[in-house]
Formats: structure tokens, sequence, C-alpha cells
């Protein structure tokens, strides 16, 4: 396992890391807690796994206990990274919410200190290494007393590098942008970004380069929802409660078509391990968070990061398949957020 540093920090994580989503929400398979914990433990014991990123909100503070369980005693070893801003702790939002559908979002002083101290409590810690804002709308990056508020934990000690992450959805480009241009200082941020979704995170990418040059990225979906793993054809079904069930058949059908273009990828390693080699390619990359949601996935990803990187021609034959959208005609894609600069 190769390690990246976060910018101006002491903070070394792996190039693979390990989001707790896939085992703490139920949206990927069942998994029960002692599975979990063997999972993560594995994860860092043999294959140098030290990255791992959570959110209250994933299994209302599940993947935090889940986390304090497997690294009880070894809390120096590892890196914790959560996210706060959903209101998990409202009782008649949680008996409303159905599905996937998000919670309400609070960002004041007072709940944004109150959720950190429920974090360290359930991680069973004193500090958080990275915190994120989970899924923050435009309202939330022109608020500066947000910011302030991180910025304050941090010289308190409680967090180590502040940030935010952008979604569920994929977009939210000019949320970024502003971002970077209004709290130059930010230290992080989590987007989609993979081979097949090349944007808006290769522009979010540039505009950290132009303004908040100590922001580096950490990439969720980097397997576009299991596409890039390569093991999927047009009989696939989805479980009943896997969230790609819910996709139109088009995306399984036109992804499929797209992947077919990269088989030059997989003579030295898997699709799977290439695309992380492609994200990793890029600098300002920190860590990945591939879903890992068995053994067998936790090996082939981790074992990415010591494989050969990608020749400069197999980026720019990638960066010429993607220029045609992998040579498949299809409707635009609908992205979420702010995709067009609007003044405040």
């Amino acid at each position: 396992m190769r390690y990246r540093l976060f910018p101006g920090t002491g903070i070394e994580v792996s190039e693979i890391g390990f989001g707790t989503w896939t085992l703490s929400t139920g949206w990927w398979g069942e998994k029960t807690d002692e599975q979990a914990v063997e999972m993560l433990r594995l994860a860092h014991s043999t294959y140098g796994v030290n990255f791992f990123d959570t959110a209250d909100t994933y299994g209302n503070g599940r993947g935090e206990r889940q986390l304090a369980e497997a690294f009880r005693g070894k809390r120096d070893a590892v890196v914790y990274s959560t996210k706060i801003g959903y209101d998990i702790y409202d009782p008649a939002a949680q008996a409303a919410r159905r599905g996937q559908n998000e919670l309400p979002q609070k960002f004041d002083a007072d709940y944004m200190r109150f959720a950190v101290d429920k974090c360290l409590e359930r991680l069973e810690t004193d500090h958080i290494d990275v915190l994120q804002l989970h899924n923050i709308k435009m309202e939330h990056v022109r608020d500066q007393a947000i910011w302030q508020t991180l910025r304050e934990m941090k010289d308190e000690g409680l967090i180590g590098v502040w940030g935010a992450a952008f979604g569920p959805a994929i977009g939210w480009l000019y949320e970024a942008v502003e971002l970077c241009e209004r709290e130059s200082d930010i230290g992080t941020i989590q987007m989609i970004w993979n081979i097949l979704e090349q944007h808006p995170g290769t522009a979010m990418i540039e505009a950290a380069r132009e303004t908040a040059l100590n922001c580096c990225f950490n990439i969720r979906v980097t397997h576009a929802s299991g596409m890039l793993e390569g093991k999927y054809n047009e009989d696939t079904v989805f479980a009943a409660n896997d969230h790609r069930r819910h996709r139109p058949r088009s995306w399984l059908t036109n992804g499929l078509k797209k992947v077919r273009t990269l088989d030059f990828l997989t003579t030295q390693m898997t699709l799977g391990q290439a695309s992380l080699k492609w994200l990793l390619a890029e600098p300002t990359v920190v860590t990945t968070l591939p879903n890992i949601y068995d053994l067998e996935q936790l090996e082939e990803f981790a074992a990415a990061s010591e494989k050969a990187d990608l020749t400069l021609q197999e980026m720019e034959r990638i960066a010429g398949l993607a220029a045609h959208n992998f040579g498949v005609e299809e409707e635009p894609m609908n992205y979420k957020g702010t995709m067009q600069r609007v003044t405040a």
C-alpha cells in the first residue's frame, strides 16, 4: 500500500481507503456488525488501509460505532473521516423519512458542535482527523459562519482537516468552485469522479488548483456505481434493496458499451484496479473510496495501489474516449446543484 499526505498536515493516508457506507446502511447488502468489524480490521492489518470514511447518518451512527469497535486500542494507527450536517437526532424527521430521501440539514454553530461531540462519543476518540460537511448546498457555501465554526474547532484540536462532501448525486460544480474561492484554506473535498463520469469532477479539481492550494480530494463512486468493476452483463439483476435496481435499464446497457471500450486497460490488472490507478494519476487526489462489500473486492482494490501507474498513452486514450462519451449516444446527464455561475 502506498500513502499520501493531506497537504500542510502530518496526516498520512492509504491511497485506497474504506468507506463504511457499504457496511452500515444495508443499501449494498446486509452486513452484521461482526462481519463489518472483521472486514475493517482485515483491511488495516492485512492490506494496509488506514483511511476510514463514514458519516453520522450512516446507519444513524452505526458506521462510527463499527469503527470504534474495530480499532479500539489502535486509534493512533488509523485515520477517521466522518461527516455531519443531517439532523439524525430529530425523531419526527426520522419517522417521516422514506428510502434514501435526505433528512433536514442543520449547520448552525451550536448544532455542528453538538453533532461533532456525538461523533467523538461514538468513535470513542478525542479528535476527528477529517471532518466534512455532508452534501452541502450553495446556501451553506455562502454562509461564512459555518466555515468559521470549523476553523474554531480545528484550532481547539477537535478536528485535523475540514472540508465538504458534495452529493448525493453527481453535480454541484459551482458549489465546489465558490467554496474554493471563498474559503481558500479548505483542506479537502469529497466528490464523485471516475473514468466514466469525469464532469464536473475535473472542473472542481481545476478550481481548487487555482484558488485553494492546499485542498486535496477524496473520491467516492470510483467505479461508477459498480459499472467499472467489470462484472456486469445485460442479464444482471440487482437485489431488491440495491439502489441500482431503481435506475433505468439504459444505465446498464449504455454503461456496458462504454466499459467494453476500456479492455486495453486489463492486460496488467483488473478494470477495477485500473479505474483506481486512473484516479491516483491526479496528484490532488489523496485517497480513493471504492465501494467494498466483500472480501474479494477488498483484496482486489487494496492491491491496486502497488500496481504500475497507467502509461501516458493509456491516459491519453482514455481522454480521447471520454471526449466522445466512449462512443455511446445517450441523453445528457441530469446534474444536481449549480452547474452555471450564479452570483450571490
